[in-house]
């Protein structure tokens, strides 16, 4: 048996709540907090398959670290859109040049 923190009632040892007095009595493990974090956005930008599986696997529990990973992949899929259109226009230019 155990003791309450509040009121001092004797309380189940795996009691959550006191049943006298309704003080919480043990805190659940908190998750490390989610910060986003430019690498996940770097990973993202180099993978950017890698960065929209973690966009979707971690939208509800960490949708800091899920936007970093995602905004990562859609600039490298920006980066790569401009990338051909830029190609293809100076291949066609250059076709009409010579």
């Amino acid at each position: 048996m155990a003791y309450c923190r509040n009121c001092g009632a004797e309380i189940n040892e795996y009691a959550l709540t006191c049943p006298k007095c309704g003080a919480q009595q043990r805190t659940e493990p908190s998750a490390p907090p989610d910060e986003g974090g430019f690498l996940w956005g770097l990973l993202g930008c180099c993978i950017p398959i890698a960065g929209l599986i973690l966009f979707l696997v971690w939208k509800d529990t960490k949708p800091n670290t899920a936007k970093a990973a995602g905004i990562g992949a859609l600039v490298s899929v920006g980066a790569y859109i401009l990338f051909y259109i830029l190609a293809f226009a100076f291949g066609i230019g250059s076709a009409m040049i010579t």
